[in-house]
């Protein structure tokens, strides 16, 4: 199982929902791998010191000789491993234009580590360029968050054309396994309008599982925890666990 995290607006909860999802799979022993391919290494930074990390996802990418399994580092978190980005990832698709396997080749990265994991979380960039193709490519199911604001909806007919042009060609198993509605204040008549918007476009896609504003959300990646450390009695901590056993369901 491989879940490519994506949405290419920017604030969502992507990188809330991979760093604490990868959590709340390695809570239930399955051997669980995060692969952040976002130049902003904010999935990273939740686990690691990256001024720590010699090589990175970006090495992989670039370097034919070095095995994704390199670079993994352990998470704090038992049965949790990370694939660490860094900076250098923003130019990584000026850097592989015109290279014949560039939308394969995370694929076949993964492919020699794919059998040591249950589950394998990629949590993409904010864009629909090479790194999100990439994620599409390799993944067998695609979760996209959408925060509950006025412009939820915005730019979700281009996600969805990107992943049916990946569905022809490259990978046609590319299953979408839900939209997870983040950043949900129930308080408001708005994001109560919003959610009803989101549930008329994607219907049975949308997980029931909602996850509400939260605070201790923001402050986590702070003390490089998972919510699940950070406040395992929050609200937060709750609904990412019920998110976990949703996604299970439907795997």
């Amino acid at each position: 199982m491989i879940i490519a995290i994506a949405n290419q607006k920017g604030g969502v909860g992507k990188t809330t929902t991979a760093i604490n999802l990868a959590a709340a799979f390695a809570l239930r022993k399955r051997k669980t791998l995060l692969v952040d391919l976002d130049p902003q290494a904010n999935s990273s930074m939740s686990y690691l010191d990256i001024t720590t990390v010699e090589r990175s996802v970006y090495d992989v990418f670039v370097d034919n000789a070095l095995g994704l399994a390199e670079v993994i580092r352990p998470a704090s978190q038992a049965n949790l491993w990370i694939a660490p980005s860094r900076i250098a990832m923003a130019k990584l698709e000026a850097r592989m234009v015109g290279e014949l396997d560039s939308h394969f080749r995370l694929k076949e990265r993964l492919a020699a580590v794919v059998d040591d994991f249950d589950a394998i979380i990629i949590d993409c960039p904010p864009a629909l360029g090479l790194l999100t193709v990439n994620a599409l490519v390799a993944a067998t199911h695609l979760m996209i968050p959408i925060q509950s604001s006025y412009f939820a909806l915005e730019g979700t007919d281009d996600l969805l054309e990107t992943i049916e042009k990946v569905r022809a060609r490259a990978n046609p198993t590319l299953r979408i396994l839900g939209v997870v509605i983040t950043m949900h204040d129930k308080r408001t008549a708005l994001a109560r309008d919003i959610r009803t918007q989101i549930d008329k476009v994607f219907g049975k896609k949308v997980f029931r599982t909602v996850i509400t504003k939260s605070v201790r959300l923001e402050e986590s990646p702070a003390y490089k925890e998972s919510i699940f450390r950070f406040a395992p009695d929050s609200s937060g901590a709750t609904e990412y666990y019920r998110l976990c056993e949703e996604v299970m369901d439907r795997v």
